[in-house]
């Protein structure tokens, strides 16, 4: 089987045309005519995942954070990326991006973060086109209110989160969910307006908390953290439709955020 069967099932299910006009989603780096040997899939590539990949002799790498996602002018090895890239075009190794194609579709990033965190029914807070399943974040409820604070031991659990950063509590309980993997602050206003009790997202900043006016309760759940199980959704879908070839979920940690 060649590797552009897998891409073109993955560009099926993912729909590269839906990432947003800043993103470099889908194909990126090597030839798909080569017969695939298996796939690694990752959050981020790291010259850790690469050697991964060549050690358990994947020649697809895929991911939710595209390597290559501003213009390259230099193609020389004086970088990490570059290093990368020379190592990735001499073993024939090819790379494939789902990002915010991912994040936009209701069954994608913020799809399987709602269901690691129990929340029903989930809608999109934000549509980007006439399909109610395409769109920026999710909203949804638990199915019964519960104390604010258990609800943080959950999130945290389910996360491994050692800490959560959070505005104020201002309500007690909490059942109406509002969720976007990464960076959402762009969200904030819409999660208000949809009446969610509190929001979970990612790169908030000192004066996003700010925004919450003890209208709703703001929680930083880490970048990778939100989005980690983009992994096995992604491993799932590939598993689901191939099975003549190993597919793997990286052992490599790729987190570049550490508490101390």
């Amino acid at each position: 089987m060649k590797i552009q069967a897998v891409i073109n099932y993955l560009d099926e299910i993912y729909k590269p045309q839906l990432q947003e006009t800043y993103d470099n989603a889908g194909h990126t780096v090597g030839d798909a005519n080569n017969t695939i040997t298996g796939v690694l899939v990752v959050l981020d590539v790291t010259p850790e995942v690469v050697d991964e990949a060549i050690e358990y002799g994947c020649n697809l790498i895929v991911s939710h954070h595209p390597m290559i996602f501003r213009g390259l002018k230099r193609i020389v090895p004086d970088n990490v990326q570059c290093q990368m890239l020379e190592k990735l075009i001499k073993k024939d190794i090819c790379l494939y991006a789902a990002h915010t194609n991912l994040d936009n579709l209701i069954t994608g990033v913020n799809g399987i973060l709602a269901e690691k965190l129990k929340i029903r029914n989930p809608q999109i807070i934000k549509s980007v086109c006439d399909d109610d399943a395409v769109g920026a974040g999710i909203i949804g409820t638990l199915e019964k209110a519960i104390p604010t604070y258990s609800y943080m031991a959950t999130i945290k659990e389910t996360l491994g989160l050692p800490l959560l950063r959070s505005s104020k509590i201002v309500k007690d309980n909490v059942q109406r969910i509002a969720i976007c993997g990464g960076a959402g602050s762009f969200l904030i206003d819409d999660a208000i307006a949809n009446e969610a009790d509190i929001y979970l997202t990612a790169d908030l900043k000192y004066h996003d908390f700010q925004r919450a006016d003890a209208r709703i309760i703001l929680a930083d759940i880490g970048h990778y953290e939100s989005e980690q199980f983009a992994q096995e959704l992604i491993y799932n879908d590939i598993i689901k439709k191939f099975s003549t070839f190993a597919t793997r979920i990286s052992k490599v940690n790729t987190n570049y955020i550490y508490y101390i």
